[in-house]
């Protein structure tokens, strides 16, 4: 059971892969990378814009801390001046830790300042690398679209493609119902010719009845022949050649003739 369930996740992690592979887009894999460079980027510029502003408000304190240590020093000389000498035992001990305390600062200060120019190294570098990988970005997208426009165009050449695909189906099938009309027609025409099909419309003739046709129509032309014939050479009209009554110029007391004509 186990072997099966281990198949059956491969076979499934299979063809997610396969799927994802189709669905897969490069030039949308390569907008997402680098928008996420960008968004990289832009942390990093605001925690170079963090650590700038820590270093100006330690610098602002530094400030303060060194105005009020000046001014206890003023104040300590005046009270030295004036013969108080605990005043200003007093003055130098609060400028003592006020100078402790610059001193602090100022090892912090040093301490962002050093982070701050990190930071913006960091930052100007991986503005190069978004700018390197944006041009390069768009010159794989740019390479991308003409190979794949390139491909459906040969494939729309070689027939391969999809829509093609289905249009030279289409153009086969009716090639195949022509060729099996024009096939069927001219059986059809075959039996016909041969007898072996009935005409139901009456119009068609065995072969006896074409060749007595065909004997008729011969006998029609002999005849007209004779008659022709017998016009240009002055003798009897078509009505003897007929057999039918003579001419009027004959005498009409003389028995008709009749006559006869072999047909051929």
């Amino acid at each position: 059971m186990s072997g099966v369930m281990k198949r059956m996740g491969m076979i499934f992690r299979a063809k997610a892969n396969k799927a994802l592979d189709r669905a897969e887009d490069p030039r949308e894999t390569l907008d997402y990378s680098y928008q996420k460079q960008l968004e990289l980027l832009q942390k990093v510029r605001r925690g170079v814009a963090d650590v700038a502003t820590s270093r100006k408000r330690l610098e602002l304190q530094l400030n303060q801390l060194q105005g009020q240590s000046s001014k206890l020093e003023d104040q300590g000389r005046k009270a030295l001046a004036l013969g108080r000498e605990d005043l200003a035992r007093e003055a130098l001990s609060r400028r003592a830790a006020l100078q402790q305390q610059v001193t602090d600062l100022e090892t912090q200060h040093q301490t962002l300042q050093g982070e701050e120019e990190k930071l913006t190294l960091a930052a100007q570098r991986l503005q190069a690398k978004v700018d390197a990988f944006r041009t390069k970005k768009e010159t794989i997208k740019a390479t991308y679209t003409a190979a794949q426009a390139q491909t459906r165009i040969a494939e729309s050449f070689s027939g391969i493609s999809e829509e093609m695909s289905d249009v030279g189906v289409a153009i086969q099938r009716a090639e195949d119902k022509t060729a099996q009309l024009q096939a069927r027609a001219g059986a059809i025409d075959e039996l016909l010719a041969s007898g072996a099909l009935d005409d139901q419309s009456g119009l068609a003739k065995d072969d006896l009845q074409a060749e007595l046709d065909r004997l008729s129509g011969g006998t029609d032309v002999e005849l007209e022949l004779q008659r022709m014939k017998a016009e240009l050479a002055g003798g009897p009209s078509q009505q003897a050649i007929e057999g039918g009554p003579q001419d009027a110029a004959q005498p009409q007391s003389q028995p008709r003739s009749h006559p006869k004509f072999d047909k051929q």
